[in-house]
């Protein structure tokens, strides 16, 4: 069965552990486009985050703060049905590479089986953030120690940049 959501109302869903500078490009311009945005943060049980959900949203929520049509709420399952929970009809996604074209592609016709009356839109990401990604920004913080907390200023949020580290700093 499906439900009638709002057209102006997107989710943008992704496991944001940590959210990136390229996250919040999309998320930026996606507020821009919609009267509202909900930031879903998945939370998945087969894997092991760095950040526990709470502090993801913390983080999101603190980082995002200047966006006043945009919330952020954790989920669980299909994020089609987040999508109907959050009462909206639009699925906002980023795309870096060619490979996430042909990822997102697959995941949009699975969803679109799922949920024929949710629309996927695709935000290119801006150039300066295609490289950057969750687990390249977590190889930073390990490997590089705390001299690397500026260099990772180019990837992440300023307010992530101390929770990051500190994720590392007993490893």
């Amino acid at each position: 069965m499906t439900k009638q959501g709002s057209p102006r109302h997107a989710v943008y869903a992704g496991s944001f552990d940590p959210i990136t500078l390229g996250h919040c490009d999309i998320i930026e311009r996606g507020a821009a486009l919609f009267d509202k945005l909900t930031v879903g943060v998945g939370i998945n049980p087969d894997k092991r985050p760095l950040f526990e959900s709470e502090e993801r949203v913390e983080l999101i929520s603190q980082v995002l703060k200047k966006l006043s049509n945009v919330e952020v709420k954790c989920f669980t399952g299909l994020t089609v049905s987040f999508v109907h929970d959050c009462d909206a009809s639009v699925m906002l996604r980023g795309i870096r590479t060619l490979t996430d074209i042909e990822s997102e592609f697959t995941m949009s016709l699975a969803n679109h089986t799922l949920a024929p009356d949710i629309e996927t839109v695709f935000l290119m990401s801006g150039e300066s953030f295609t490289h950057i990604s969750s687990s390249l920004i977590k190889q930073i913080a390990l490997l590089g120690g705390a001299e690397n907390a500026d260099r990772l200023a180019n990837f992440v949020p300023e307010p992530v940049i101390k929770p990051l580290m500190a994720k590392f700093a007993n490893r």
